[in-house]
């Protein structure tokens, strides 16, 4: 809601207050874009004149306040209400619910949805893209105002919520079209309360019903619905399992407590609450998580209508202290990573519930065994071939060694040596050496050959 829409809801309310005897018309407060499965809203019948009547579908209802107030709105709550005011009756107006979570999450950081007059408590808003850009309201009785959230990082803002002189005031926040759910908080002056959570209470899933004292804690509870005891419970929490449509109703408690820390002696005293209502709603339809493969989750909504334009899905990762989505948006996705996983469908308007948590263990990649197989045979093989080659070159080298042996020994043997010495020494007789000369240089020759053939060894 900008600037403009809130000119209007001060024109509206105005015409409210002022108009002089026109044809009455039926309003809707807050001003919603669209209206989500859980919504608090209110329908205005503006006019003038007695008696007022109301008519939903052409039915005379027993309202009669200028105010119908519709609390947790379902597909129940669609259809064309009337007003009638001094015998003028109205155009209809058309209320059609979305079964669906809106773009964006709103809900106390502690407590439910009473609290004590003169109090407040921070609402945090979710977003799945980016929370800056994001403004937020509150509509106490018929005045609206507007909040700047405080950015906390990219996913994640924080409003201060107060009721201030109002007995109950709702809370969103929105983006352009795109809204939070609404968070409505009601004030009770009583030192106990009965607190119940500040969502819709869903079938099928828990809730908590919390019996609190204002500045102390209640030593011991006993909870009642419908002004019926219900037994066996004497702490301050009640909690309903697996919620039905019987566990609707009107809920309070009575609570004894002492204010022992700021007296050690102080007297026991006990009160009364508010009764709070209860209502146990189906909601949004949920998605469904579920394995496709070792590595593919799929992302599926069976309940969601066709009408519900469910296109993509988006895919978080579930933290130990937080929710991580991921960047894919189609219905199936492949994750190496281990942990939880949960999913939702984007639905145009809106989102599918979030899906069952999914538990996915990380598996050991695939190991090629004839890979392996083939590179233990190519290596061995190498290795073979490395040793002959090894060996056929020892082999070698030992009957190159032997072959020099032999001749050396050869020569000092009277073999071969022996005849190209006698050669040597003819030619030596050309120059008419000595006998000791020829023989010397015999052996000079000798030892020369050894010398070289060592050499070469």
């Amino acid at each position: 809601m900008d600037m403009r829409s809130l000119l209007t809801l001060s024109v509206l309310l105005a015409l409210i207050r002022e108009d002089k005897g026109q044809k009455p018309a039926v309003f809707l407060l807050p001003m919603f874009p669209d209206v989500f499965a859980g919504d608090e809203v209110t329908l205005i019948c503006k006019g003038r004149g007695e008696p007022i009547k109301w008519f939903i579908n052409g039915c005379p209802q027993s309202h009669q306040g200028s105010s119908m107030l519709l609390t947790v709105v379902t597909l129940k709550d669609n259809g064309k209400y009337e007003c009638e005011r001094g015998g003028s009756k109205s155009d209809p107006y058309t209320l059609t619910v979305e079964e669906l979570e809106p773009h964006a999450q709103l809900s106390p950081s502690i407590g439910g949805a009473v609290m004590s007059k003169g109090g407040g408590r921070n609402l945090v808003l979710y977003v799945d893209d980016d929370a800056y850009g994001w403004k937020c309201f509150v509509l106490r009785g018929e005045s609206g105002f507007m909040i700047k959230p405080d950015v906390l990082n990219k996913t994640m803002a924080v409003i201060y919520a107060e009721l201030k002189e109002a007995k109950r005031a709702t809370f969103w926040c929105e983006n352009g079209t795109r809204r939070s759910n609404a968070v409505t908080l009601k004030m009770t002056e009583l030192k106990v309360m009965l607190d119940p959570p500040a969502a819709p209470a869903l079938l099928g899933e828990s809730v908590t019903l919390r019996c609190r004292v204002w500045g102390g804690k209640a030593e011991t509870a006993k909870f009642y619905k419908d002004n019926k005891p219900i037994t066996d419970i004497t702490e301050d929490t009640f909690i309903i399992t697996n919620a039905t449509q019987a566990d609707t109703g009107q809920y309070r408690c009575h609570a004894t407590y002492r204010y022992s820390h700021i007296s050690a002696d102080a007297a026991r005293q006990e009160g009364d609450s508010d009764a709070q209502e209860l209502k146990i709603i189906g909601g949004p339809p949920a998605a469904t998580v579920e394995s496709t493969s070792h590595n593919n989750l799929k992302c599926f909504c069976r309940d969601c209508p066709p009408s519900a334009n469910c296109k993509s899905s988006y895919w978080y990762h579930i933290l130990p202290k937080d929710r991580r989505r991921l960047p894919e948006n189609t219905h199936i996705i492949t994750v190496k990573e281990g942990g939880l996983y949960s999913c939702r469908m984007v639905c145009g308007k809106g989102f599918s519930r979030f899906s069952n948590v999914y538990s996915y263990t990380a598996q050991p990649e695939s190991v090629n065994v004839l890979a392996i197989i083939m590179a233990v045979i190519l290596l061995t093989v190498l290795v073979v071939l490395l040793v002959v080659l090894i060996v056929v070159l020892i082999v070698l080298k030992c009957r190159k060694r032997g072959g020099i042996s032999f001749q050396a020994t050869d020569r000092w043997t009277g073999g071969d040596s022996d005849q190209i010495c006698s050669i040597v020494m003819n030619e030596r007789l050309e120059h008419e050496d000595s006998e000791d000369e020829k023989n010397l240089f015999c052996i000079r020759y000798y030892r020369l050959q050894s010398s070289v053939y060592g050499d070469v060894m």
